[in-house]
């Protein structure tokens, strides 16, 4: 695996914790964004690779397509969630993009209402559990055929994200996460996707720290290949997924 942090101007300084401001110059100044920061630590965001324009056009060309075809899902989706649990419809939060840029990513509202609040504080296992006790009955089929990610292809169309990629984090967990593991800043090289490597190959009790391990194989080797290769095993997956749960049972 070649070092994803090739694609920052000074790969070094990727590996720095973010910079510590000293307590006598907090009150003076406002805190680094995290783009700030990764600008700081990396000297200048990092331009695209030639293959990252292909992976835009193929971007574009994916998800416009799958939301024409998948145009009549999305309404099913919309009102099913309406009639059942009323609004919301959307479930919007702030998620870490390419540079440390923050954005709100959008999905369709699984949870009961407010969940969000009460979630907020969890990561890891622990935000798993709790969350299987606020997933409405709508939701979890949504989640099962993950029609739930489809309002993701707006935030692909913005630019926002990519198809595959690593999968956006929390700003606040992303920041615990960096004093943990000090390379999880190489994440902020690519956009954030809708699916990556990690998704395919582990599971929610992997460490976090093995989660990067592919996210960053994932980015040092991005190519045309790897990137349809991802996109294929992911729909596989989910087209295969009514099968393998009625083996299970």
């Amino acid at each position: 695996m070649r070092p994803a942090a090739r694609a920052a101007t000074d790969p070094a300084a990727a590996l720095q914790k973010p910079p510590i401001v000293p307590p006598e110059q907090r009150s003076d100044r406002p805190r680094q964004s995290l783009a700030e920061r990764y600008a700081a630590m990396a000297h200048e965001v990092p331009h695209p690779r030639g293959v990252d324009l292909a992976l835009r056009a193929l971007d574009l060309t994916i998800t416009a397509t799958a939301a024409l075809v998948l145009s009549p899902f999305l309404a099913a989706s919309a009102l099913a969630i309406v009639v059942t649990t009323g609004r919301p419809l959307m479930y919007r939060g702030a998620r870490v993009g390419r540079a440390g840029r923050i954005f709100t990513m959008y999905k369709f509202r699984t949870l009961r209402p407010d969940a969000e609040t009460r979630l907020g504080p969890y990561l890891g296992d622990e935000l798993t559990r709790l969350t299987q006790t606020e997933v409405t009955r709508v939701g979890r089929v949504l989640r099962f055929t993950h029609l739930d990610e489809l309002p993701q292809l707006w935030n692909v169309l913005c630019g926002d994200m990519s198809v595959v990629g690593p999968r956006p984090i929390r700003p606040a967990f992303f920041e615990e996460l960096c004093e943990q593991i000090p390379q999880y800043w190489q994440r902020l090289v690519v956009q954030p996707g809708i699916t990556g490597f990690a998704q395919l190959r582990v599971t929610r009790e992997t460490s976090w720290a093995e989660k990067l391990a592919h996210d960053l194989e994932y980015i040092a080797d991005r190519s045309v290949r790897l990137y349809l290769r991802v996109c294929l095993a992911t729909a596989w997956r989910i087209l295969s997924s009514p099968i393998r749960a009625l083996r299970s049972h």
